[in-house]
């Protein structure tokens, strides 16, 4: 069949989505990859995502984190929030748990939905019927309140490391997996801190940083059912942006 015997093309209907990334870039890149992924594995052929990303720079983010600069945090997420929107965006996601502590003021600046990462995996946490879950992340994201609280709103309790753990965890973090280093010595030192919340009680464990799935892999540690924070809301946004679920009213 020739070019003209071939019936007219017609446009694929799809939701556009904002991706608010960069925080870090190997976090974007996963949730590129698993985006597009989902997308074509439900639609096949050469079927791939619409989206806009609004990669900020890393270097602010991690110094408005490290001096709890969290006011211009804020500012200036919101600023790029809104140009997602202008530019056409139908909701926004953003890629990193710890700057979900803005989560509230991006929220009240736009006018589309924020799918929050928290509400997305509060909700596959319910499914397996688990109230008490021990959490992995950056120091703001095992330590404040914001993260904490979200969850209680879903009646999960979190349960975080000690305190010199949680400055392990938060090193490897941002010295390691943000520039994707990724060493079997660090995959331990997080195996071993998961064995010892599981012997505290808690019923599984939040991977509570975007960078955390580069590291620990459910065949890593299947003694409990580990909720990654990344893959669940790559699911949900691919659900959104094909309208086989509802977007969140503002």
């Amino acid at each position: 069949m020739n070019n003209e015997q071939q019936p007219k093309h017609e446009v694929i209907p799809m939701r556009t989505i904002g991706i608010l990334g960069g925080m870090s870039s190997q976090a974007t890149t996963e949730y590129y990859r698993l985006i597009n992924a989902g997308i074509n594995q439900v639609r096949g052929s050469w079927n791939a995502a619409e989206l806009l990303l609004y990669s900020v720079n890393f270097a602010n983010i991690e110094a408005f984190v490290r001096r709890e600069q969290w006011d211009d945090a804020a500012d200036y997420l919101v600023g790029k929030a809104l140009q997602l929107e202008k530019g056409g965006a139908d909701f926004i996601v953003m890629v990193s748990n710890t700057m979900h502590r803005v989560a509230p003021q991006i929220e009240a600046a736009i006018k589309i939905p924020l799918v929050h990462i928290i509400d997305v995996t509060a909700e596959e946490i319910k499914k397996h019927g688990v109230t008490h879950v021990g959490v992995l992340g950056t120091k703001p994201v095992m330590q404040a309140n914001f993260y904490r609280d979200r969850f209680k709103l879903h009646g999960i309790e979190l349960i975080a490391p000690s305190s010199e753990q949680c400055h392990v965890i938060d090193t490897i973090i941002f010295d390691e997996l943000v520039h994707h280093i990724i060493t079997d010595e660090s995959r331990r030192i997080y195996i071993e801190i998961m064995h010892e919340l599981a012997e505290r009680g808690v019923q599984g464990i939040v991977l509570g940083c975007t960078e955390i799935e580069l590291l620990v892999q459910p065949e890593d540690f299947p003694t409990l059912p580990l909720f990654d924070t990344t893959t669940l809301h790559c699911q949900k946004v691919v659900n959104l942006a094909l309208a086989t679920e509802s977007i969140p009213v503002k």
